[in-house]
């Protein structure tokens, strides 16, 4: 597989680590970086190591999000047509836009991923806003450096679980060295640019609280001055050392001078600590870590280090005592453990997934197991039978009505039994099951308590769905127990759709098609791509919102002809009423969810005028039907909904 990365920040070449640990996989990645950049208050160039492929590229510009690259290397590059692009830049800067156009200009049509950091959900202005939004909807993945990032790409239009991957440190560089003897001072070291957010100042009022605790804090900054100043008021001017900033070649010898790093940062209304890269790497050379509790600061130092409140001098003074004492040795291991999952070549095993899975490189294994789940609402006997079928399978029933009648049916039948507390409905139901998998790395399938279906079938549904490498989920052909055939693959709700249906022209839409979930086999690449259900969906239209954020990932959805299933749709609701209350509402949380409030209206006229015409036509039972259908449109299908069906 080829890649090719495009990173301004590539051009120091120690944060290349990732590609030439990928280099080492077996991955031909090309890279393509700045020139010339700023980085740590110092102009950087890239120096290629031999077997390496990167170009140092012009840019226009200094601000990473408003800055330009020349776009002929660029233009060469994606002519070359990689297998996958990874664009390590934010999705709303300009340099992604403009290498998003020339891949368009230039005819490739590699799937591309993009990276993020920004953990706070900020709105840009236009056209930055629009921008990242079209970014977002149209890539085949994302790697972020925490997790709020990843949800905030998530929540603006990204249809898949962007991944987390940490930032990467130099195991070769940063190894741990002897542990520092105790002695009657504690050495704190900082690493980091001198600015209020950064926590500085509360770092000298620490001091103050402690006299045991000296300071050598290395970077540059604008508040050098009142670093010193606030030394002196606060009576601690002898226990401070301002070092200046560092060359990268003096950072592990700086860590092997300190007993413990501060990394005390505040977070501001349009700043937070997005990583923390200093504090992995003390903890690879064997220095405990306090860190305040500002952005991703926790996340990433876990129980690895002391977390305090930020801008509490107290705590933290109390905390580097105690990480320089009597909490010295366990953090020291558990630092070391840390650091370990953020190596270079720990860092490339994930970007290798996330690079296959955008290229949909498959790796299908024929011995692959399945694994069933079941979530479950009442109707115990048609649940059994369900059971009955599947039982020499791994299966794990969710029990949305814990009902002690479904627990001891579960045990009786072999079927791990969870208990959720609570009726949080279908999606939310699979989210539970999938994140307490038997078989991590199985395909999973979904199964209504009313449906049967047999172990030889789901064989012969694996087999069909590991035949293409494009579908993401493939369900049987279905029929319920009087052998009636019932439709299951569907075309995607869409405005236009809607009116198709609404003229009688339904027989012409398009834009792709979904199975339903009632039997439902979904790819284990497809659910690490894709990710879980949006537990916004109570009940219905969930495996259509996956199904369609899956569609824009790039995957395809099946019918396996000839593989049969028995499914007595509805047998599990009682409640008609309340049934299709529910199926409309979900039909509105789709439509404002995919097309916004203008395509969820525009639908809802073609609902609203195909069940008024109908109902000018119809006689009968279906008069009165499609008489409803108009009044639950006209009401607006959520609010009736919240009336007459609230949720649990």
């Amino acid at each position: 597989m080829r890649a090719l990365a495009i990173s301004h920040s590539a051009s120091v070449d120690e944060w290349r680590g990732r590609e030439r640990a990928l280099q080492h996989l077996g991955l031909d990645i090309e890279t393509l970086c700045a020139q010339k950049w700023t980085e740590g208050g110092a102009m950087v160039t890239p120096h290629a190591q031999p077997g390496e492929r990167v170009t140092g590229v012009r840019t226009v510009g200094t601000h990473p999000a408003l800055f330009v690259y020349d776009p002929r290397p660029l233009w060469r590059a994606l002519r070359r047509n990689p297998d996958v692009i990874d664009i390590h830049e934010e999705p709303f800067a300009l340099a992604t836009a403009e290498v998003l156009a020339l891949r368009w200009l230039s005819g490739c049509r590699a799937p591309y991923v993009l990276y993020t950091a920004q953990n706070l959900d900020k709105r840009y202005p236009t056209p930055f806003r629009q921008l990242e939004r079209w970014a977002l909807r149209h890539a085949s993945g994302i790697s972020a450096c925490n997790s709020e990032a990843a949800r905030i790409v998530e929540r603006k239009g990204f249809p898949g679980q962007a991944r987390v991957i940490p930032l990467g440190i130099d195991p070769s560089r940063f190894t741990p060295s002897p542990a520092r003897p105790p002695g009657p001072t504690i050495t704190v070291g900082y690493i980091g640019r001198l600015v209020e957010e950064k926590g500085v100042l509360v770092l000298v009022h620490a001091l103050a609280l402690d006299e045991r605790l000296h300071a050598r804090m290395a970077g540059g900054g604008p508040l050098a001055d009142r670093v010193r100043d606030e030394a002196v008021r606060r009576g601690v001017r002898a226990r401070v050392e301002l070092v200046g900033a560092l060359d990268p070649s003096e950072v592990v010898a700086f860590y092997r001078e300190i007993d413990v790093l501060a990394v005390p940062s505040i977070p501001r209304a349009g700043w937070t600590e997005q990583f923390g890269r200093v504090a992995i790497e003390a903890m690879a050379c064997g220095v405990p870590v306090v860190s305040s509790d500002a952005g991703a600061l926790p996340e990433v130092v876990g129980d690895a280090g002391l977390l305090v409140p930020h801008g509490d001098a107290a705590a933290l003074a109390y905390a580097l005592a105690h990480a320089a004492t009597g909490s010295a040795q366990r953090l020291r291991e558990r630092g070391i453990a840390r650091a370990a999952e953020c190596t270079w070549d720990a860092v490339a095993l994930h970007y290798l997934d996330l690079y296959r899975s955008a290229a949909r490189v498959d790796s299908a294994d024929a011995s692959r197991p399945v694994e069933i789940i079941v979530v479950a609402y009442g109707a115990q006997d048609l649940l059994r039978a369900a059971l009955e079928a599947v039982e020499t399978l791994p299966v794990t029933v969710v029990d949305n009505s814990s009902s002690a009648e479904i627990r001891a049916l579960c045990e009786d039948r072999g079927a791990v039994y969870i208990d959720p507390g609570r009726n949080a409905g279908f999606a939310a139901g699979v989210n539970i099951g999938l994140r307490h998998r038997q078989r991590p790395g199985a395909d999973v399938l979904l199964l209504n308590p009313d449906a049967v279906v047999s172990p030889s079938q789901i064989h012969d549904l694996q087999a069909a769905l590991h035949a293409d490498p494009r579908l993401a989920s493939i369900a049987p052909e279905q029929k319920d127990r009087a052998g009636r055939a019932a439709r299951v693959e569907w075309p995607f709700p869409s405005p236009v759709n809607a009116w198709l249906e609404a003229v009688g022209l339904g027989r012409f839409e398009g834009g792709g098609s979904f199975v339903i979930g009632s039997v439902l086999l979904l790819r284990a690449e497809a659910l690490a791509h894709v990710g879980g259900f949006d537990e916004h969906f109570f009940l219905y239209a969930e495996e259509t919102d996956w199904a369609y954020r899956a569609r824009r990932l790039g995957w395809r959805h099946a019918v396996a002809s000839g593989v049969w299933a028995v499914h007595e749709g509805g047998a599990t609701s009682t409640d008609s009423r309340s049934r299709e209350a529910r199926f409309h509402a979900s039909q509105e949380r789709y439509f404002r969810k995919h097309f916004g409030a203008r395509g969820w209206q525009v639908a809802r006229s073609a609902v609203w005028v195909g069940s008024m015409v109908r109902a000018a036509l119809l006689r009968g039972e279906r008069r009165d039907e499609a008489r409803r259908r108009a009044a639950l449109y006209r009401l607006g299908p959520i609010r009736v909904e919240a009336r007459i069906a609230p949720r649990a």
